[in-house]
């Protein structure tokens, strides 16, 4: 094989596994999961980037006037800034995942970097909530083998959506975020949202505290209810 094909074929191992969020069919052998599984009435909703001074305290107070359970895949170096939060998250019945150290595109990472910031985020947020992390999720949901492999090796579920409600944008509502999230959706669903605007358009958590309500409401409306994972 000559020297051009090997490297088109080293490229496309290192980018596959950051195609799954658009390429459903990748996940299966990649090991990925996108929902829960059959369910006949629970739907996880899940919540990335926090936890965030305003954003979180918002969402918590919503689901817990509506019993709602949720899962919330934190970024170390923010559970640093705001540790109590993350307590805060896991002491309401939550479900802690990891979502790194820092919010990075892991293409641009080395293995051996991407497995020092998994390993350190998923310290800071057992030392801040008790619980240590099961499930993982990498920043814009894009894996690579190497962060395959380390959650493999330390025994987390890679996990990503079914369903989004695309609410980090600028200019989005919150109706058609509610929208987005629910339209369609079925029992196993698992749903992304965004509690923070850490690394997104500033502000675009307050849309997301005012699409949870409709969203909520959309899911009982068809029979459906909030889970963790």
């Amino acid at each position: 094989m000559r020297p051009a094909p090997l490297v088109l074929a080293g490229a496309a191992a290192w980018c596959g596994p950051g195609l799954a969020p658009h390429v459903s069919s990748l996940c299966g052998p990649l090991g990925i999961t996108r929902t829960t599984g059959p369910s006949a009435s629970g739907v996880a909703l899940t919540f990335d980037d926090g936890p965030h001074p305003e954003g979180t305290p918002a969402v918590l107070e919503i689901l817990a006037a509506r019993d709602a359970t949720a899962t919330f895949f934190l970024v170390g170096e923010q559970v640093e800034r705001y540790p109590a939060l993350a307590t805060e998250v896991m002491a309401a019945g939550h479900v802690v995942a990891l979502h790194g150290h820092r919010h990075r595109n892991l293409m641009r990472v080395t293995p051996r970097a991407t497995a020092e910031d998994l390993d350190r985020g998923h310290t800071i947020i057992a030392q801040a909530t008790g619980i240590a992390p099961a499930v993982y999720r990498p920043p814009y949901g894009i894996f690579t083998p190497a962060a395959l492999l380390v959650a493999r090796r330390r025994g987390w579920e890679p996990m990503l959506w079914s369903r989004w409600g695309r609410d980090w944008r600028g200019r989005i509502t919150p109706e058609k975020i509610a929208q987005l999230a629910t339209t369609g959706i079925v029992g196993g669903d698992v749903v992304l949202l965004h509690d923070a605007d850490h690394y997104s358009a500033r502000g675009s958590w307050r849309r997301t505290v005012a699409a949870l309500p409709l969203v909520l409401d959309g899911l009982e409306q068809r029979g459906l209810r909030s889970v963790g994972l």
